[in-house]
């Protein structure tokens, strides 16, 4: 019997965003040739040090509210020899006062950079990320978006206070970031694949705990989370998207 359920073991990235895709995208973000990237919400920065993989000439910055999360970035850095380029920051990203990078990084943490109610907050956090980037530069914007209306059931079974108007549909979404001050150089959205490898992988470390740790004190409840997350996703399967827009700033 262990002491406590393991978390996010499993996960390469925080999203569902397969390896496939990943190398595309860092292969068309690099060849930008950004010598700064900033991460807003970076978790532990998998995708930001992919990319300064590819980019020797660069350094990053991360920021996240999560220590956790940041050291295991730290640790990772430094096992790939890259902590001397990529800096972990447990810091806000709201009203940051960081200079412009030349890219961007801003995957599933447009409310880092925004205190507006959904969806307007995604409006706010696009705004934000035109200030943030040079002229030239590149952003990667990671969000949530409807593929269809959810019914109020499909609503009922989701995240508590589940609502149709926290999120735009793909065209809306692309729309917010033209008004914004951007065009569209990509426009891609995570397929089901995706979904379940990032959904499956995101429990499946704390299942395996669960299965042989039924008596732990700590048992009933990792099991209601995990039943409950579980009955979550799989009721927002297929009406949740997921799309990876990469922006080019209009100067």
């Amino acid at each position: 019997m262990t002491d406590t359920p393991p978390h996010l073991t499993r996960l390469t990235f925080h999203g569902p965003l397969s390896e496939t895709r990943a190398t595309t995208l860092i292969r068309r973000l690099a060849a930008t040739k950004p010598t700064t990237v900033l991460d807003i919400g970076c978790g532990w920065g998998e995708f930001m040090l992919r990319v300064l993989e590819a980019v020797p000439q660069a350094t990053a910055v991360g920021l996240d509210l999560r220590e956790e999360d940041l050291a295991r970035g730290r640790r990772d850095a430094t096992a790939r020899g890259l902590a001397d380029r990529a800096d972990f920051v447990a810091e806000s990203a709201l009203g940051t006062t960081r200079t412009p990078a030349d890219l961007v990084l801003c995957l599933g943490a447009g409310q880092a950079l925004s205190t507006a109610e959904p969806p307007h907050h995604t409006d706010e956090a696009l705004r934000e990320l035109r200030r943030l980037v040079t002229d030239g530069g590149r952003v990667l914007f990671g969000e949530g978006f409807w593929q269809r209306t959810p019914t109020p059931a499909e609503l009922s079974g989701m995240w508590p206070d589940a609502s149709a108007g926290e999120h735009y549909d793909l065209a809306r979404l692309v729309d917010a970031a033209v008004a914004a001050g951007f065009r569209p150089e990509w426009t891609e959205t995570a397929n089901l694949d995706e979904w379940e490898e990032f959904e499956s992988g995101y429990q499946a470390d704390t299942e395996i705990w669960l299965a042989s740790n039924s008596d732990h004190p700590l048992a009933a409840e990792t099991r209601t989370r995990l039943d409950r997350h579980r009955a979550q996703w799989l009721t927002y399967r297929g009406v949740l998207g997921y799309a990876y827009l990469t922006l080019v700033p209009v100067v």
